[in-house]
């Protein structure tokens, strides 16, 4: 294949998958917008209100500079850098902040326990601060991430981003945030567990939010660790297929996988 035939089979790639997760984000954004407007705006507001918000409405954001990302609209390569920047720290922000909703949640499920709040809250802050020395080093350095703008035609062109870090560094510290996730959902199957063998020695159907809540501590879990697998595959920063691929399955992840 030659580098015109790569280059348009990249730009192919992000184009359709760039519809395609627009699509999907803007169906599940007004599938969801009735129980929105029921069961969050209608209602009063609590700290869980506001997280809610701003995890659903700062993913849709982060989605929609991701999907006109790298090809589907033409950015010139200085703006496009910056959106780059925006969606690695948006990933992260995004990401702590699920976090902080799962621990909420624990919290509640353990009867508000002071002790299971504090503990989880305080393991967080070094996720966070890994994840904020993370973007710096690997996405925020021109030694370690370039933009590059490529000419098909003079009337065709896109940038991709090339890669001039292994991900051996990546890899290394995504294992005390695995750890971190493995935690949360070790914590609320034991719940669930637990709820579960009394209700059947009452002889009663479990709590249908006990189980819901803790159904999407383990869809976050398995999303997280299959995008986890994804990311630590090593790849050529010209290799624009596996960068397109890599890009959108962050995308619908970070998007999609809370509600």
């Amino acid at each position: 294949m030659s580098e015109l035939e790569a280059s348009l089979y990249a730009l192919y790639w992000n184009n359709s998958m760039s519809v395609a997760v627009i699509t999907m984000i803007s169906y599940e954004y007004i599938l969801q917008f009735e129980k929105e407007v029921k069961f969050v705006w209608e209602r009063q507001r609590s700290v869980m209100t506001y997280l809610y918000l701003a995890v659903r409405y700062f993913g849709i954001l982060v989605v929609m500079f991701s999907a006109t990302w790298g090809g589907l609209v033409y950015i010139p390569e200085a703006v496009s850098y910056g959106m780059f920047l925006f969606m690695q720290w948006g990933f992260s922000a995004y990401s702590c902040l699920t976090k902080v909703i799962l621990i909420w949640r624990l919290y509640a499920l353990y009867n508000q326990s002071k002790p299971i709040l504090y503990v989880l809250m305080g393991l967080l802050i070094p996720i966070v601060a890994l994840y904020i020395a993370v973007d710096v080093f690997l996405w925020s350095r021109p030694s370690a991430i370039s933009i590059q703008e490529i000419t098909i035609t003079p009337n065709i062109k896109y940038c991709t981003a090339f890669f001039h870090v292994g991900p051996t560094l990546a890899i290394y510290t995504s294992i005390p945030v695995i750890c971190y996730d493995i935690l949360l959902v070790v914590l609320a199957i034991t719940l669930l567990v637990k709820h579960l063998k009394e209700r059947k020695e009452l002889k009663m159907k479990p709590n249908t939010y006990i189980v819901l809540i803790v159904r999407y501590h383990v869809i976050y879990f398995v999303l997280s660790s299959l995008l986890g697998g994804i990311v630590g595959q090593p790849f050529d920063g010209s290799d624009e297929y596996h960068t397109v691929v890599l890009r959108y399955c962050a995308i619908y992840y970070r998007a999609t996988s809370y509600h």
